[in-house]
């Protein structure tokens, strides 16, 4: 039996209609699809636009890190190196005044202790000075073998024998003092005595008896004992010039004329003479100078790394 054709009909339009709900379902899912996915692209690209935004602000910050470090860095290198100035200045100012001491007053003492306290100064850990403390070790090994002469005591004594010259005594005015008296004629004595004498003392003066060891003193005219003086301070004072210069040959050389002169003109006897005679013997055949050493290596060191260091 054949369905009837009403009941044929409706069950197309429930099929119809089924597919119609089912498309419009699935054009309805579709349209929800897109729209998701369109709100989460957005979504995506808020958020990429929010991280490209941070990453700019943590890049401009990085860059301002970077920049302040940059000027801290620079900072801090000034510092050092205007520490470092004032640290060499400083040495070499001090390596300046232990040379001096050296070259005027021969104080090894000094310098030695000097040098030392400008090797103290340097940092350890720095590699850049080390030329610098190459040299001041070198120096300070030199200072440590020179034996030290007393420059300052020697140059007092000698200032002391200058300061007495004045006051030494003659060797001509002992001898006039130990001249006797002359003879006095004898109240009887009559004129042929007299003449007799007379004669004998003309006879006497035309012979000299005198022993060639120990030679009379020569007499000097109150102006010649003012230049016999006034030779020897000159004498004295060209020995202490020489003696500050470290002339050793000159030194001595004065020294042996100031000894010649006081052996010759001056009383021997006298204590102060005395004291002079072997005050000039003594460091006329001593060695009352040397070689001085110096601290120009330090000096060529640190000047050489300051130059260096401003070229920069």
């Amino acid at each position: 039996m054949e369905p009837a054709p009403y009941q044929s009909g409706n069950k197309r339009r429930q099929r119809v209609n089924t597919a119609l709900v089912v498309a419009v379902f699935a054009v309805l899912l579709l349209i929800w699809q897109s729209y998701e996915v369109q709100r989460r692209a957005k979504a995506l690209q808020q958020q990429t636009q929010a991280m490209q935004v941070q990453i700019a602000i943590f890049e401009d910050r990085l860059h301002e890190m970077q920049t302040r470090q940059t000027a801290l860095d620079a900072l801090y290198q000034d510092l050092a190196r205007s520490s470092d100035d004032s640290v060499l200045a400083d040495i070499e100012q001090t390596l300046l005044i232990a040379d001096q001491q050296l070259q005027i007053s021969g104080n090894i003492k000094a310098a030695l202790a000097a040098v030392q306290a400008a090797d103290a100064r340097l940092a350890p850990n720095r590699s850049e000075f080390t030329p610098i403390r190459n040299a001041l070790e070198h120096d300070i090994e030199r200072l440590r073998r020179t034996p030290e002469v007393d420059v300052i005591g020697i140059n007092a004594r000698l200032a002391a024998v200058r300061g007495s010259v004045d006051t030494l005594p003659l060797a001509m005015d002992q001898r006039l003092q130990a001249s006797p008296p002359p003879e006095r004629l004898a109240a009887a004595e009559n004129t042929w005595q007299h003449f007799a004498r007379g004669i004998w003392q003309e006879l006497r003066s035309l012979v000299r008896i005198q022993n060639t060891e120990h030679a009379a003193p020569e007499l000097l005219a109150p102006q010649q004992i003012f230049f016999v003086r006034e030779n020897l301070k000159l004498r004295l004072l060209d020995a202490r010039l020489a003696l500050i210069a470290h002339d050793e040959t000159d030194f001595k050389a004065d020294l042996k004329a100031v000894h010649e002169s006081l052996a010759r003109y001056f009383a021997p006897g006298d204590p102060a003479v005395a004291t002079a005679l072997a005050t000039a013997q003594q460091f006329a055949d001593g060695h009352a100078s040397s070689a001085q050493p110096d601290v120009a290596a330090s000096l060529a060191a640190v000047r050489d790394y300051r130059l260096a260091h401003e070229s920069h």
